[in-house]
Parts: structure tokens; C-alpha cells; sequence
């Protein structure tokens, strides 16, 4: 009974709002926001007025800490799950912003399988059951065609509500009816392999050629989890050029998010909620 009356107390309790004049800052600086119908934008204030009360946001090295940075990450961070559960961000409550990129150590296993420790520089991360750490440079950097770190860390959550990240994403029959895990590898696993195999047949002469302009960025191939983390960053920044340059998976992508960024700005204000216009034929 106590336990009831706790949470009838926070459904009462009320939210603290996002300023109006905040709101449209963090909005008009980030073009793949701007581009948003009414309906889209309305609908994600909402939510990351919800992330804001529920989760924490510390950061490191004496980064002082903005009203304005959180309402950009919240905003940023909710897009994914625009028309998906919120509960997909469910469990962990930590978000630490450091002002440029970090070091985190890892393990790795080399050919010969010898395991290593070493330390990379790092821009996101997120951590399964724990954290989402994110370099603030990073963040602001919405002018680089294709990348986001923040949706990058947030689709690696989605991708980690089933256990360990591996490319395929929690689907809810209610919501994605015949999209299942066999029908998501069958386009995805292809499309994981063709990219792979195009890395790899670069030439080194002209692999800085190609790093500098290939939409999906070459750390992709690492693996599927971040194949699916980094077409996501695309599926959402630039979302024409990614369905003109990957057709197959521009509309998986559509039909697991509910989404259809690469529609003309407004034409989705009519829409059901949640039900996103069928994607423009692709030529």
C-alpha cells in the first residue's frame, strides 16, 4: 500500500517544464531537429522533459554544468525513441559529460589470440546496466555529416535492454508486428557484411579519400552492434542521404524506429502517432 502511495505521489508530482526560449535554442541548433514537424517536436519535448526528472547528468574535469546541455542531450537522446516505450531507457540513471574525448581501457584479443589491455581515446560510451559518458565537444559537433555520439550511446541502450549489445534491437510485437529478429538479420546481416567487405578492399591510398567521405563512418566495421549504432546516427542526422545510399536499410530502419526523417518537414502533422509515412521510393 505504501509503495502506491509513493508512486501516486510522483505521477503528482509535477514535472519542471523546459523554457520556451531554451526549447527552440537546442532545437535550431541541431538542423535534424529543426527539420522536425510541429507534431515530431511537441511529442519530443515531452519526453525529454520525462528523461530530464529521471536521469542524472554530473561531469569531469571542472566542465561546468548547463541548463542548456542537458536539454541538448535529452533532446538528442529521446529521438530514437520517439515513437517507441520510454522504458527502453529503463535502469540506469547516470549521464557524465567531460569536455573533449576520454580514455577508457579495454580488452582485446589479437590474432593470435593473446589478450591485450590497452587505452583508446573515446568520445562516447555506454555502459551496459550503468552510464552513458559523452565528450561535450562531440556533442556540439551537429556540422559533421552522419554523426552524433549522443545517438550513437543512446541506440547502444536500445541495443542493450536485451543483454549484450549485438546489432539487434529489442522489437515488441504490439509495435513492429512482423518485423522479428530473423526478418531485422536478414536485411542487416547482409548489409553488415557487404560494408565490411567494401572497407577492407580499400585501397591505402586511398583510404583517407575514402574516410573523409564515406557517409557511414569506417568504425562501423568493428561490429554489428556498432554497424547498427552508426547507420542509426545516419537514419537520423542525414536521413536522405542514407536512404538514397542504403535503400534496404533506410526502410528497416524506418519500420523498427516508427520513423521517417527523410520526409518533407510537416508531412508527418497528419500522421497516426507512431505510425510513420511509408519511405519516397528510392530510384
Amino acid at each position: 500500500m505504501l509503495k502506491t502511495l509513493l508512486a501516486r505521489l510522483r505521477l503528482s508530482t509535477p514535472r519542471p517544464a523546459i523554457d520556451d526560449t531554451l526549447w527552440h535554442e537546442v532545437v535550431s541548433a541541431l538542423p535534424f531537429l529543426a527539420r522536425r514537424s510541429s507534431a515530431d517536436l511537441d511529442k519530443l519535448r515531452e519526453l525529454a522533459t520525462d528523461f530530464l526528472a529521471s536521469k542524472h547528468f554530473s561531469t569531469a574535469h571542472d566542465l561546468p554544468l548547463t541548463d542548456a546541455m542537458c536539454v541538448s542531450v535529452a533532446a538528442q537522446a529521446c529521438l530514437p525513441i520517439l515513437h517507441l516505450p520510454s522504458a527502453l531507457y529503463r535502469g540506469w540513471t547516470g549521464i557524465v559529460l567531460y569536455p573533449g574525448e576520454f580514455l577508457i581501457r579495454k580488452t582485446v584479443q589479437d590474432e593470435a589470440g593473446v589478450v591485450h589491455d590497452v587505452e583508446q581515446e573515446a568520445s562516447g560510451e555506454a555502459w551496459e546496466g550503468g552510464p552513458v559518458v559523452l565528450s561535450w565537444q562531440d556533442v556540439q559537433a551537429s556540422d559533421v555529416l552522419a554523426y552524433n555520439v549522443v545517438i550513437h550511446e543512446f541506440v547502444h541502450k536500445i541495443d542493450m535492454e536485451g543483454g549484450e549489445a549485438d546489432g539487434v534491437p529489442p522489437m515488441l510485437r504490439r509495435l513492429h508486428g512482423d518485423l522479428t529478429p530473423e526478418v531485422w538479420c536478414d536485411v542487416f546481416d547482409p548489409a553488415y557484411e557487404e560494408f565490411c567487405h567494401h572497407v577492407a578492399n580499400v585501397p591505402d591510398a586511398r583510404w583517407d579519400a575514402f574516410a573523409s567521405t564515406s557517409l557511414l563512418d569506417p568504425y562501423a566495421t568493428e561490429h554489428e552492434s556498432e554497424f547498427f549504432a552508426v547507420c542509426a546516427e545516419a537514419f537520423f542526422v542525414a536521413p536522405e542521404a542514407f536512404r538514397d545510399e542504403y535503400p534496404a536499410l533506410y526502410t528497416l530502419f524506418s519500420r523498427y524506429f516508427l520513423q521517417d526523417p527523410a520526409a518533407a518537414p510537416g508531412s508527418q502533422d497528419q500522421a497516426h502517432p507512431g505510425t510513420p509515412q511509408p519511405p519516397a521510393a528510392t530510384p
